[in-house]
């Protein structure tokens, strides 16, 4: 007896033709291509840090040499001695500390607070209330300059560490970043602790807070940032030199008839690392919570 064998369908052979999928082939980089764009740039924007960097351990000499020296001749650290051996140098920074401190403090309570009844309660105008508060991140500070002025006036806190610390306690941009954080959690595990017997301050504090470290990182980071390079507002708000920050400080050293070069640079440096550290160590989080936040409505 003779067995024939039929092949199914499925068993048969595929020709390959234009249409079947090609095996994608190994980049010959070792690295993505992006890079040989991103490098450049990058280099780019390094520029005037390493500038700085380098015109700091130079005399004033060099420094208003023209064309001036793209390479200093030897390290003179007399600008760092400058700087550190003013007396009010500590004080303004110390000055700065506290008031980004409490700057980034009250922005982390705050603004979570905020972004929490925005993204979980609704209540009557909230949507108008949003709106409203996103529409002041419109409006240039020189604007609001003098009527936060006259406020801080009638508080009694002009030549105070509370005129710049009160206007900066919560931001909208804050507040607006954590809800839309907020927004991509899930609500099972709010809704299960409801239904333990959890309040809504503790479901926030113990549950959504935990998970949005990535949100709460960026809004610490950006606002010390800003807290720490602002000098327009302490300008107008601080007139004694106790109560300089750092950023209006280091204005000192630079003179009608003559600056000190050295010193403005090396107190540059000197003021730009505490930010660099801020965003090298807050960097990955920082772009986790961008990528997560997203524009969620």
């Amino acid at each position: 007896m003779t067995v024939t064998s039929t092949s199914s369908p499925a068993s048969a052979p595929v020709p390959a033709g234009p249409s079947a999928p090609r095996p994608r082939g190994r980049s010959w980089l070792p690295f993505s291509a992006w890079h040989l764009l991103l490098a450049p740039l990058a280099l780019v924007f390094a520029i005037p840090l390493v500038w700085l960097v380098l015109s700091s351990v130079m005399s004033n000499a060099e420094i208003n040499r023209f064309p001036p020296a793209l390479w200093p001749s030897g390290i003179d650290l007399g600008g760092y001695r400058y700087v550190l051996g003013n007396a009010m140098f500590p004080r303004w920074f110390a000055n700065s500390l506290i008031v980004s401190a409490v700057a980034v403090t009250s922005n982390l309570v705050f603004g979570a607070l905020g972004g929490y009844a925005f993204a979980r309660m609704r209540f009557a105008g909230s949507r108008l209330l949003m709106g409203l508060m996103l529409a002041t991140m419109a409006i240039p500070f020189q604007l609001t300059m003098i009527p936060t002025f006259l406020v801080m006036k009638r508080l009694g806190l002009i030549d105070t560490l509370g005129a710049l610390i009160v206007p900066s306690l919560v931001t909208p941009f804050a507040v607006f970043l954590l809800r839309q954080f907020f927004l991509s959690l899930p609500r099972e595990l709010e809704e299960a602790a409801w239904m333990d017997g959890c309040s809504r301050l503790r479901v926030l504090f113990l549950i959504v807070l935990p998970m949005s470290r990535p949100a709460l990182s960026t809004v610490a980071v950006l606002t010390f940032l800003t807290t720490w390079n602002d000098l327009t507002w302490p300008l107008i708000a601080i007139n004694h030199d106790t109560q300089y920050t750092l950023q209006l400080g280091l204005t000192t050293f630079q003179g009608l008839h003559h600056t000190q070069w050295a010193a403005v640079m090396a107190g540059n440096v000197i003021t730009v690392l505490p930010v660099l550290l801020a965003f090298l160590f807050a960097q990955k989080s920082f772009v986790q919570s961008i990528t997560s936040s997203g524009l969620k409505g």
